[in-house]
């Protein structure tokens, strides 16, 4: 029941979350599953280890693919070579069963996230309006004023 409520809530925060919360929270994932890593390989916990690096490297993937080249120039294709080797990193870890990898990975996520939050703090997010907030037009449009006329309030 608890995983229940927890995928939902996940679910409905991603749905929510602006393109920034987005990358934001994938970072956290990575930075999870690497730290999970780092953990089942000191355990010798070796089908965990894979899974958890198997996720990194996923996460990895999702951030290359997500990357917008047009509007993002070399800033985005430095983030391409960075995640590139990041991955081959988390390869090379779980092929070896070696934490320097890993603790190298965890330590560029970890830069990546904290530079990402610096941005989103520096950006500010846009404020949605509800549309119930807007004045009406001015004049009403021919078919909705007679609807308002007939309503309306005097004191």
């Amino acid at each position: 029941m608890w995983q229940n409520a927890h995928d939902e809530y996940l679910d409905s925060r991603i749905l929510s979350a602006a393109p920034l919360e987005l990358v934001k929270m994938l970072y956290q994932a990575a930075i999870a599953s690497v730290r999970d890593a780092r953990r089942h390989l000191a355990k010798r916990e070796i089908e965990a280890r894979a899974r958890a690096i198997s996720k990194a490297g996923a996460i990895l993937a999702e951030l290359t693919v997500s990357l917008d080249h047009e509007r993002g120039g070399e800033v985005s294709r430095g983030l391409v070579r960075l995640y590139d080797y990041m991955s081959r990193r988390l390869i090379e870890a779980n092929f070896r069963q070696a934490d320097q990898p890993l603790e190298e990975v965890l330590g560029l996520l970890a830069t990546l996230a904290e530079g990402w939050e610096g941005l989103q703090a520096a950006i500010p997010e846009p404020k949605a309006e509800s549309p119930w907030a807007q004045p009406l037009p001015q004049p009403l449009p021919s078919e909705i004023a007679p609807a308002y006329e007939s309503h309306a309030w005097s004191f």
